[in-house]
């Protein structure tokens, strides 16, 4: 089955030209110009990945996608004319899973979606486990603590995913960001940081005492949950 791609960003030739060249690589692709219809497309439609612009009239980039990650965990690559790194920062701190600066080659652009989508769906299909208070379904992409939805973005589940699959085992920041390849590692290493800082305070996990993930100074991070067991879906 075909993914939908939404494209919110002001720039009517471009969203042309992408809708084009992402319908030939087999994707449906929706557009608009305007950030409001994107939140109602996005709403009605609920594509499987949305390409957003942060040089939006009325509404940026940065407000919408803070807005969409109050309804939705749909995958998100921001693009931007400027290519600035705080521009990065802010983005993946608000949630986004990718970020690709303007001018780009629409080849990279399908690159960087395959691998996002790829990431939402390489999970083990039957596997639903607990840690105490903390559950996550691998089947449904979804954790849940104390029995409520942490609203997890592809990129955090994918961490806690590679983190709690393993437990009592040490990933480094190059590991880690094997489950982030989508991100321009090269030029922006934070992304690990800012992705764990995002998971842990949705678990509601103090560093200094952490329950699920603990930091291995020097190194990387560890899942320290006990896990209650493994059940089929």
């Amino acid at each position: 089955m075909a993914s939908t791609i939404l494209i919110i960003d002001d720039d009517e030739k471009l969203n042309g030209l992408l809708k084009d060249f992402l319908s030939d690589f087999g994707f449906n692709v929706l557009s608009t110009t305007h950030p409001e219809k994107g939140l109602k497309k996005l709403k009605q439609k609920a594509p499987d990945l949305v390409i957003l612009d942060v040089m939006l009239p009325g509404m940026d980039g940065f407000e919408v996608c803070k807005t969409i990650r109050q309804q939705s965990s749909v995958p998100i690559i921001m693009l931007t004319a400027r290519g600035e790194l705080m521009d990065k920062v802010v983005g993946l701190e608000l949630g986004a899973d990718d970020y690709l600066p303007k001018p780009f080659e629409p080849r990279e652009l399908v690159a960087r979606i395959h691998s996002i989508l790829r990431r939402a769906q390489k999970i083990d299909a039957t596997r639903l486990q607990t840690f105490g208070s903390l559950e996550i379904d691998f089947s449904k992409h979804l954790a849940k603590l104390d029995g409520t939805d942490l609203g997890l973005t592809t990129n955090e589940f994918a961490v806690l995913a590679l983190l709690a699959g393993n437990p009592g085992k040490v990933f480094d920041r190059d590991q880690i960001l094997q489950e982030l390849r989508g991100i321009d590692c090269d030029a922006f290493n934070r992304s690990v940081d800012i992705t764990m800082s995002r998971l842990r305070h949705k678990l509601n996990d103090n560093p200094k005492s952490p329950v699920f993930i603990k930091t291995v100074w020097g190194t990387g991070y560890v899942f320290i949950g006990h896990p209650d067991g493994v059940n089929d879906a």
